[in-house]
């Protein structure tokens, strides 16, 4: 009786492969999937348009950057948190409120008349946000039999890797064709429809309140400092030099107290804030890494491409997105292919073509010249698409294709978290290497531009004098040339040792996947406690 109980609260046993789906379960689970593309939008879509919005609302240089980085810690402690107020709330009752919140708290971002309040109204927007992403995956993995798997799991790879890659490219027109404050409210008119289908249409399980009363708060409280402090010292650490400043040696003072408290609520409670038994399953446990380093190429690539493009070609946002839209379309035109071949090919063989597909788009970038334009950029970035979305196909049904429908609310959380996670990991990383590598160059290049350096010498006098030419002073003119030329190379060394770097990763992960086991079919609703 039990058991059947928990079948019905997580979504019903896995329907037989030839039961016709409900029509309106599938038109619920197209305005769900509608509603995470708008929450994974929105973290990207304000990056191309920051120096808008900074003069918008006349904000520093230093506060800006935390209209991203407020709704990321808040997105990323609502992500592991939703497993359990789905099983408390029911998915209907969550993801309509998050919905409902998400538009509100987008509404009022517009309206945000400094800085502070933009904060504020970001984090509020991530934090509820937050709570439509896991629901998606496990609606997906529990409300469509595995013979459906092929069509919904392409659908739910591509929103999540094709939302933070086209966010820049949608903000740059925006922002462009209107002004800052569309960012925002372009999510209105849709939200309120998603909220309006989704709460009359989601049907899938039954509230359990009685789980409310064993609700635990200190754990909930130990997640959020953990999680919050450890995307704050991520998204933070290279910009303030690290455990140089006092802010980031307190956040990781902070974090460590949060994971000690965390972990030990998590094993010792009888209904945690999360489950990390889902750990346990190899399958799952393979998949959560192999999503946390798909994190570090989606969100990695989605910053590198735009940071080259304006720092080295000197473009500005809207033909950023232009470029970067080639990566969007092929993932568009990739995501059907990568459905088919899920029923017909071994997961594993898929995942090593994407891996490999990926590893050698990087390896062309580090051939990379100051003079590389769109057409240079067209295949890494054709290959980047293709790859990503051969590597999320597989890695979704190997994560959460073999677990029971009951754990698989609770682990879709925990496997949204690792891609997250891998992005904030991932930028912290590249962000350090291309500083400190950055340097490491600029002074081996200055090492050859002296006095005693015949060609240095040349270079300087015919510059110098075809400034001389036009009445200006063309020795001091010419060396803060020379200075610019310096440290262009100086990134472009350090861009193409961090597109080495991922390209050694990725490649090592083809050797990875040979460890996982074929998945096989669909684990019963009974199994797996």
């Amino acid at each position: 009786m039990a058991a059947t109980a928990t079948m019905r609260n997580a979504g019903g046993a896995v329907p037989a492969a030839d039961q016709p789906m409900d029509p309106k379960r599938v038109i619920a689970f197209f305005a769900m999937v509608f509603g995470m593309f708008m929450s994974i939008l929105d973290i990207q879509i304000v990056s191309a348009s920051l120096a808008e919005i900074q003069a918008g609302l006349g904000a520093g240089a230093d506060e800006i950057a935390w209209v991203q980085t407020s709704y990321l810690i808040a997105e990323v402690i609502m992500i592991p948190l939703s497993g359990v107020l789905a099983r408390i709330l029911s998915t209907r009752v969550l993801f309509a409120l998050s919905a409902a919140g998400f538009t509100m708290a987008s509404a009022l971002a517009a309206t945000a008349t400094n800085i502070e309040q933009m904060i504020v109204y970001r984090a509020i927007q991530g934090f509820i946000g937050g709570g439509m992403i896991p629901s998606v995956f496990a609606a997906a993995f529990t409300i469509f039999p595995p013979s459906k798997r092929n069509i919904v799991s392409p659908i739910i790879g591509l929103v999540a890797t094709l939302a933070p890659t086209i966010g820049p490219t949608i903000g740059g027109y925006i922002s462009h064709a209107m002004s800052w404050h569309w960012l925002f409210l372009i999510n209105v008119i849709p939200g309120i429809l998603v909220t309006a289908v989704t709460w009359s249409l989601i049907d899938f399980d039954e509230p359990e309140l009685s789980l409310f009363k064993k609700f635990d708060w200190w754990g909930l409280a130990s997640m959020a400092l953990f999680l919050g402090t450890l995307e704050y010292v991520l998204e933070e650490g290279n910009a303030k030099d690290w455990f140089n400043d006092e802010h980031i040696v307190l956040g990781t003072i902070a974090m460590l107290i949060g994971a000690v408290v965390f972990f030990y609520r998590v094993f010792r409670v009888d209904f945690p804030v999360v489950d990390l038994r889902a750990f346990t399953n190899r399958n799952f446990a393979f998949g959560s890494l192999f999503s946390f380093v798909m994190g570090v190429g989606l969100y990695g690539l989605t910053y590198l491409y735009p940071l080259y493009l304006g720092r080295i070609r000197g473009y500005d946002s809207l033909m950023i997105g232009e470029t970067m839209f080639v990566s969007g379309a092929a993932m568009f035109l990739t995501a059907p292919v990568a459905g088919a071949l899920s029923s017909r090919l071994d997961p594993r063989v898929m995942m090593m073509i994407g891996f490999g597909g990926f590893s050698v788009g990087t390896l062309l970038m580090t051939g990379m010249t100051a003079d590389w334009d769109f057409y240079e950029l067209l295949l890494p970035q054709i290959l980047r698409g293709c790859s990503l979305m051969l590597c999320m196909v597989p890695i979704n049904n190997i994560a959460l294709g073999t677990l029971p429908p009951e754990r698989i609310r609770n682990a879709s959380g925990l496997f949204n978290l690792t891609r997250n996670l891998g992005g904030a990991v991932g930028l912290a990383i590249i962000n350090t290497m291309l500083t400190q590598r950055s340097d490491e160059h600029y002074a081996r290049l200055s090492e050859h531009i002296t006095w005693s350096n015949p060609a240095a010498l040349n270079w300087l006098n015919n510059v110098g004098g075809n400034y001389d030419s036009y009445g200006l002073d063309g020795a001091s003119a010419a060396v803060k040339k020379l200075a610019g030329v310096v440290t262009q190379q100086s990134w472009l060394l350090s861009f193409i040792d961090v597109f080495t770097g991922l390209t050694l990763l990725f490649f090592s992960l083809i050797f990875l996947t040979l460890l996982i086991k074929r998945p096989a079919a669909a684990a019963p609703a009974g199994s797996g406690h």
